[in-house]
């Protein structure tokens, strides 16, 4: 907390200035207190509690990459492994480079029933998402201002050196400087869709049917069942059209999912 500065003259002054302090004290405290309290209640082993004050300090202070990572490390303890992949999918997407939060990812997968291969992907493709993950939105819009800031400087380099040796430095730094922030623009446009374009769920119902139509007498395709990541491609109503990773396609009620 900053200290408060000016000199005081009299003493009703001070005390009043004690009882902001105190006061300004006491809320940057509360602000605090449900992060902290939920802390020590996952680390006293009640996780029902801590899941309910990290839920409480997302709702409101909003979203945060360590909050869910850590709402979904009590979710996994609780055996409700749902919650648990769905916070972890949220923790990636505001810090998609933690590799303690994938590791986990993983962990919970594990406890899940559908086994789905997914569908081969190039190998180009698998390349750059990797790479994309590497850091969120924030981070490559850093870089990529870093990167355009020299190509700048060497701009200057290369129109006004008079050293030949210098000017080819310039020239062949900028020209790799302008890619590199061309990519990171790439990158950083690419997370951000992630963002604020989420078209992909965690089937929360223990077992459902996926139908082929937006109806429920539609014809039965296959069976799902929660903690299992869908992509949504369609909206009808109360209906979504999800597609697996492994490519199957059909129906399901909006409520039996939940969005990450």
């Amino acid at each position: 907390m900053n200290e408060l500065k000016g000199k005081q003259t009299k003493g009703r002054n001070r005390v009043r200035n004690t009882v902001f302090v105190l006061l300004f004290s006491f809320a940057t405290a509360s602000a605090q207190h449900p992060v902290e309290q939920a802390n020590e209640a996952y680390s006293a082993g009640d996780f029902q509690q801590a899941a309910e004050l990290y839920q409480s300090a997302l709702e409101e202070y909003g979203a945060s990459a360590a909050v869910y990572y850590n709402l979904g490390n009590a979710f996994y303890r609780l055996n409700r492994i749902a919650p648990a992949v769905l916070n972890y999918e949220r923790a990636l997407l505001f810090d998609p480079g933690n590799k303690d939060i994938r590791f986990n990812l993983e962990i919970a997968k594990l406890k899940t029933v559908d086994k789905i291969e997914p569908v081969g992907t190039f190998f180009l493709s698998e390349w750059y998402e990797s790479l994309q993950n590497r850091r969120n939105t924030n981070q490559w819009s850093a870089v990529a201002i870093g990167c355009f800031v020299l190509f700048i400087a060497c701009l200057f380099l290369f129109f006004f050196s008079r050293k030949t040796g210098l000017k080819k430095a310039g020239f062949y730094a900028g020209a790799g400087l302008l890619l590199l922030c061309l990519a990171a623009n790439g990158f950083a446009c690419g997370q951000k869709k992630k963002l604020t374009h989420r078209n992909t769920a965690i089937i929360f119902a223990p077992t459902i049917t996926i139908k082929s139509a937006p109806d429920r007498s539609g014809t039965d395709l296959f069976i799902l069942h929660e903690g299992t990541k869908v992509e949504i491609t369609n909206t009808l109503g109360d209906w979504k059209e999800i597609e697996t990773a492994g490519g199957n396609v059909g129906w399901i009620k909006k409520t039996e999912i939940e969005i990450i």
